[in-house]
């Protein structure tokens, strides 16, 4: 069926280029705005087809390679991030989105308000909160801690960098708060019931602030297996948060983090998948070397893909929301494991009552 999912229908080009026979002028005109590919038919059916808690995207969406599948040509990736959010929303599997950028560096309001203003009223954003309130330690520019970070889980900070921001710009188009621990130094892993507290007073902070917006899911994603102890899901528990399924190379496969997220039933999923195991703790740089351009699945997890399908199956059939965003590093083109993941929904769900 995948074949049938994504007409190729336009051939690759040279951004920047009017392709053979365009008039003159017709560039200028396509980067004015981008359009979104044509959606074939049996696109549309399964994307109907899947729970309506069910909500799928990408890490984020500025890739050339999603010629044909998203976009309905060839754009620069500088044209696609300034331009392509609006194309991005009308796929009719995608619609969420996780904003990464704002990991790096806090995020204005005006940017924020500038993403809600390209998408469609029932679209949700998944936004990740800035390092420097979830990173233990200050980085120099090759990524190495050069020292503790005062700011570490900050509820002030927090609030006026993170979520003051985000709920002025997205509105009711917010969806998820992610809450990334950074990979932590032996010290803090050694104080497990200090880090906790400290987690616990800012989870507590947040919720405070959503208390008008019951739309938000709160949600702790972290990059040390150690971590995932009854200790942490006691504090997700208290504060009303959940635990983010990281499909990384840092942290076990799913069927290991599934345990921490069963115990905090019923409630939401949140899960980013965002590296093949296959590459290890460290290899964002070789997964992007194997699947440039993007456009096509190398890197196959069917394991993952089948488990995590069980799981949205059985968390949407109870009626609770499930966010799911899929990196390019997952399998090497996140339209494409999207599509096959929906499937891979639908086949669990039919399945679901004779499991019984």
């Amino acid at each position: 069926m995948q074949n049938d999912l994504f007409d190729d229908a336009l051939p690759p080009g040279d951004a920047g280029k009017p392709a053979s026979g365009q008039a003159p002028g017709a560039d200028a005109a396509r980067r004015a705005a981008v359009q979104p590919a044509p959606t074939p038919p049996d696109l549309h059916a399964l994307a109907t087809a899947l729970p309506a808690q069910l909500r799928m995207g990408a890490s984020t969406w500025s890739y050339p390679g999603w010629d044909g599948l998203v976009w309905d040509g060839a754009y620069d990736a500088s044209v696609l991030a300034k331009k392509g959010l609006q194309a991005y929303s009308q796929h009719p599997l995608l619609r969420t989105i996780c904003i990464d950028r704002s990991f790096w560096r806090p995020l204005t309001v005006n940017q924020y308000v500038t993403y809600a203003g390209q998408t469609p009223a029932d679209f949700r954003f998944v936004v990740k909160c800035p390092s420097v309130i979830t990173d233990a330690l200050v980085r120099a520019e090759d990524g190495r801690g050069r020292e503790a970070n005062p700011a570490f889980l900050d509820p002030a900070l927090a609030a006026t960098a993170f979520v003051q921001p985000t709920l002025e710009g997205l509105g009711d188009q917010l969806g998820v708060l992610v809450f990334q621990l950074s990979p932590l130094s032996w010290d803090w892993l050694t104080r497990p019931a200090e880090l906790f507290a400290r987690l616990q007073a800012l989870l507590t902070s947040v919720q405070s602030q959503l208390i008008s917006h019951p739309q938000v899911i709160v949600a702790v994603e972290v990059r040390d297996p150690e971590l995932l102890v009854p200790a942490f899901a006691d504090v997700l528990r208290a504060t009303g948060a959940t635990f983010c399924l990281g499909l990384h190379g840092k942290m076990p496969p799913i069927e290991e983090q599934l345990p921490l997220l069963r115990s905090l039933w019923p409630g939401p999923l949140v899960c980013r998948w965002n590296l093949n195991r296959r590459f290890g703790a460290y290899g964002y740089e070789d997964a992007q070397k194997a699947h440039a351009p993007f456009s096509e699945i190398r890197s196959p997890d069917p394991h993952t893909r089948m488990l995590l399908a069980r799981t949205i199956a059985g968390i949407t059939g109870r009626g609770q929301r499930a966010y799911v965003t899929v990196s390019n590093d997952a399998e090497g083109c996140a339209p494409r494991s999207i599509a096959l993941l929906a499937e891979a929904v639908l086949e669990a769900a039919a399945q679901a009552p004779r499991a019984r």
